[in-house]
């Protein structure tokens, strides 16, 4: 399987409000930027949403390593909450509606397509692949 290292970020001006996200992908000694922004969303959505349109552009199955700075991503498939969430009908631990339902569901599509591992990171640390998806986030927040 072709190896990728992808490393995404999320910004909002109010949340919500504005919003931005970013990612880089890389793979051997290729690299692509992409970012994005919508009107009115949260931080959240637009972290998701930097790894779905990262994920996006991977034409086969690969293995991925996502790096992110949102322990609310990693958290999700490190303790596995999706499963509960399924199993439950897509009701969180307190019995609500799980946000944010329509991404997640697509980004556990990708997730059962590729071998993924995600990762996390401490954001504004110097990371550099980190502090340059931040820039590419906060640039695609509509003014």
């Amino acid at each position: 399987m072709k190896e990728v290292v992808i490393y995404t970020d999320g910004a909002c001006s109010g949340n919500p409000g504005p919003g931005g996200y970013g990612a880089v992908l890389m793979a051997g000694e290729h690299r692509k930027e992409i970012s994005g922004g919508e009107r009115e969303t949260t931080n959240q959505r637009m972290e998701l949403l930097a790894v779905i349109e990262a994920l996006k552009l991977l034409k086969y199955p690969c293995k991925v390593d996502v790096y992110s700075d949102s322990a609310y991503l990693i958290n999700c498939f490190k303790s596995r909450w999706y499963v509960n969430w399924e199993k439950n009908g897509w009701l969180n631990s307190q019995k609500q509606p799980v946000a944010n339902r329509d991404l997640w569901e697509e980004l556990l599509r990708y997730y059962r397509t590729h071998q993924i591992q995600f990762v996390k990171v401490k954001g504004h640390s110097g990371d550099h692949w980190n502090e340059r998806c931040d820039q590419l986030a906060r640039a695609a927040v509509p003014r």
